[in-house]
């Protein structure tokens, strides 16, 4: 009598139905290979001299693009060296200060508040979990990961903003739409080693290449690997 196959649960049915056809093993090797030799260096475009600084250029980057965020605060980190002098700032001064970066009032509120946290309940310094990042206003996945990947060396998720939803979408490493989601497939398909530096690599290619409008396919090196409806000749 033939020995029957186990069954496959709804769950991990359910997780490769949500990721793309294109996590095939060799197929990924041959993406990561293909941002390494395009990007070996990619690091986060956000610039920041401690954790505290790229806490708070990650919160100014929400709808903003990271080189208005960078005009910005190479004086606003001269009128605000800390988390004390952000915590107890003029709102309507900080409203002004950081107002090119767009939603300017919703943006003070979250980093006075996370700024205040900081100093009352982690000692003045930014914390180095994902748990105790989320406790901070103004904070959700992407920016805790920004700040763990970036400032402490810690993959504890894959950042997945703009450029990263687009491509892993066009890479067909994903099927789904939502940030958590798309986080939750790229996380089972990409080695943990390589989170920090495949998010860097992905938003540099979506920046210089594989752009929203337009896709420059000709200049790609991951071209023969896309199979995207949107290619461009």
């Amino acid at each position: 009598m033939a020995e029957k196959k186990p069954k496959k649960s709804a769950k991990s049915s359910a997780r490769r139905d949500a990721a793309g056809r294109g996590t095939d093993p060799a197929r990924l090797r041959a993406i990561l290979k293909g941002l390494d030799e395009a990007y070996p260096a990619a690091t986060c475009a956000l610039e920041h001299e401690n954790a505290f600084q790229l806490l708070i250029s990650t919160i100014l980057s929400a709808q903003c693009t990271d080189d208005r965020v960078n005009k910005v605060t190479v004086t606003l980190f001269k009128t605000y060296p800390n988390a004390k002098a952000f915590a107890y700032a003029n709102p309507a001064e900080l409203e002004q200060d950081i107002r090119p970066t767009g939603f300017f009032r919703n943006k003070t509120k979250s980093i006075m508040g996370a700024s205040k946290r900081i100093i009352e309940e982690f000692r003045g310094e930014v914390p180095k979990t994902m748990e105790e990042l989320l406790t901070l206003p103004g904070v959700a996945r992407k920016t805790a990961n920004v700040v763990l990947g970036t400032a402490f060396g810690i993959a504890s998720g894959v950042v997945v903003d703009t450029h990263v939803q687009r491509l892993a979408g066009r890479l067909d490493l994903t099927k789904n739409t939502d940030p958590k989601k798309i986080e939750q497939d790229l996380m089972q398909v990409i080695p943990k080693d390589r989170w920090i530096l495949f998010s860097h690599q992905l938003i540099w290619h979506g920046r210089r290449v594989c752009q929203a409008r337009k896709p420059k396919c000709i200049e790609c090196n991951l071209e023969r690997l896309c199979y995207s409806k949107d290619k461009t000749n």
